[in-house]
């Protein structure tokens, strides 16, 4: 369901409804592609720990994060050890639960082996892609799916790459939230402004 706009409003995505915080990231960077591999680091710091629950709670502790994971510099949580998971079971800035803590050291160690091989985690993630966003035509967030084939093909290849906490649901999301995907609704107005 769309949304109508009053005088002068833009037109977005219904999911992110009127928390600033919420309205900021869909208008500057959902769907945006990105390549450079710490930032596409931290979306998987923050998709991973974002499964079960809504992305605005994790929005609002992606501060949290950003000081709890190092500035997500992926060199260093790779060599977080279990002092480290132990430190941050206790960080009210973060979700505390230990399998996503220990999911996300592990996965930085993943990420930099993928790195390694493939030159960037860049050049591997939108390999799956041959470097172009995929464009969606939804008329309502309906219609979004929740996962795709391509999602399930990548989700299966970074498990066998020893990622965890990354199925087809998350992988999608991750890929909506990198502009892997450009999933905005055709009456998005943000829609338009990233084919251009």
């Amino acid at each position: 369901m769309t949304i109508a706009p009053s005088e002068g409003e833009k037109t977005r995505c219904p999911w992110c409804g009127t928390n600033p915080l919420y309205v900021r990231y869909h208008d500057e960077e959902w769907g945006v592609p990105l390549r450079d591999d710490q930032k596409l680091f931290e979306f998987l710091i923050l998709e991973g720990a974002q499964a079960g629950l809504s992305w605005l709670t994790i929005l609002r502790r992606r501060e949290g994060y950003c000081s709890a994971f190092a500035g997500f510099d992926p060199e260093a949580v790779a060599r977080f050890q279990e002092r480290d998971v132990a430190r941050l079971l206790k960080d009210e800035g973060i979700i505390r639960n230990r399998r996503k803590i220990e999911s996300a050291v592990n996965n930085a160690r993943a990420f930099l082996e993928v790195a390694r091989e493939f030159g960037s985690f860049s050049d591997y993630i939108w390999g799956f892609l041959e470097g172009r966003p995929l464009v969606g035509s939804w008329r309502t967030a309906q219609e979004v799916p929740a996962f795709t084939p391509l999602a399930e093909t990548i989700s299966r290849d970074m498990k066998k790459r020893g990622f965890s906490f990354f199925g087809p649901t998350i992988c999608y999301a991750y890929m909506q939230a990198v502009g892997m995907v450009n999933d905005h609704l055709l009456s998005c107005f943000r829609r338009r402004e990233l084919l251009s």
